[in-house]
């Protein structure tokens, strides 16, 4: 494929609607890195996976990490930081699994938002999170999140 691009289908997820609710749904397969000795699971890998996921939805909703960090637009360098997470570890995975990594949007304060995520097998789920993240400047202020992505998260 010499100098064609190609455009990887649902790299980042996506975002779907159904009865319910709006969600972004990425895909995960369970490789032997991800796990212990035995095939299950490590449990920091759960997680890597729930960043990946929420990193892709705000990725999905517009947010430019990178422009972000680079600041620009009158606006301090700034990041996303999870300031709370709650954890519930309901059933293994293992390893060749494809799991499933499900983040919807709880709650949209000035500066943070507070996410639910759901791992789950064939609808099962394994895992559950409620994270909370705050947009931080490089000098670690709290920063108020963009409207435009106010405005694409009141749509979830």
């Amino acid at each position: 494929m010499t100098g064609e691009t190609r455009t990887w289908p649902d790299l980042a997820g996506r975002i779907i609607e159904d009865e319910s609710g709006r969600r972004h749904v990425l895909p995960i397969r369970v490789y032997f890195e991800d796990t212990d000795f035995s095939g299950v699971v490590y449990h920091a890998s759960y997680l890597r996976w729930c960043e990946r996921g929420r990193s892709d939805f705000l990725r999905l909703l517009g947010n430019d990490h990178r422009a972000l960090i680079a600041g620009g637009t009158g606006r301090e360098p700034a990041a996303f930081v999870v300031r709370r997470m709650h954890l519930e570890y309901l059933k293994p995975a293992r390893i060749d699994e494809v799991l499933e990594v499900h983040t919807r949007v709880k709650e949209v304060g000035a500066a943070s938002l507070t996410l639910t995520q759901t791992i789950t097998r064939d609808g099962v789920p394994l895992f559950e999170a409620e994270v909370m993240v705050v947009l931080v400047s490089v000098s670690g202020k709290p920063m108020r999140v963009a409207q435009t992505i106010r405005n694409a998260l009141a749509s979830t």
